[in-house]
């Protein structure tokens, strides 16, 4: 099958180190290489998480000013919430457990904000998963952290990983949005964005 806009003649770059969002654009069919970008992450937390999440997106972007013709990044970040309370990457086992004992028995939100840069335009969006947890117990949240060390993940857990085959009961929304990318709307606005470069 043709695709009647080619990805493949642009230069795909991802901007970020996640092995996630590396393995969901693989997945994809897109041809792509990484960089790293280095920036200040600072930004108003008091936003709603969807504004907070494309905010730290659009300051990777713009953080890369390597960008030449036909080269497209893509940087994205991903926010987990509960009532608003926003949850990082935990430092240390201690944060880890606190995390995931408050994710325990309740729904949260997992937002992930997309930017789409080149030289001549910038293009943002979102993506809002609900993740609904079953109660955990103690035993059930050590074995995970001792096993799978999540401390490079927002929120401490990954969806695809035990705690997520255990411990989710549903989710409501993009399962690839809950591990870092979302993969149908990104490819949508991909398109689009192709076709406005053109």
């Amino acid at each position: 099958m043709q695709l009647s806009t080619n990805i493949s003649d642009y230069n795909i770059i991802l901007g970020s180190k996640s092995p996630r969002r590396k393995e969901i654009l693989s997945k994809m069919g897109i041809k792509f290489k990484v960089t790293q970008i280095d920036f200040n992450e600072d930004t108003d937390l008091s936003k709603p998480i969807e504004e907070v999440a494309q905010s730290i997106s659009i300051l990777k972007a713009n953080s890369f000013n390597q960008l030449k013709k036909n080269d497209i990044l893509i940087c994205a970040d991903t926010i987990v919430s509960v009532n608003n309370k926003i949850f990082g990457k935990p430092e240390t086992k201690e944060d880890a457990f606190k995390m995931l004992e408050e994710l325990s028995n309740k729904k949260h939100k997992v937002s992930t904000g997309v930017t789409i840069k080149s030289v001549t335009q910038i293009k943002t969006f979102y993506e809002t998963t609900f993740v609904h947890f079953k109660k955990l117990n103690k035993a059930e949240i050590n074995y995970y952290i001792e096993n799978y060390k999540p401390f490079d993940k927002a929120g401490a857990y990954g969806i695809q990983e035990w705690i997520g085959l255990i411990g989710i009961e549903k989710i409501e929304g993009s399962y690839f949005n809950v591990v870092g990318l979302p993969s149908s709307k990104l490819y949508t606005h991909l398109i689009k964005f192709i076709n406005e470069e053109n």
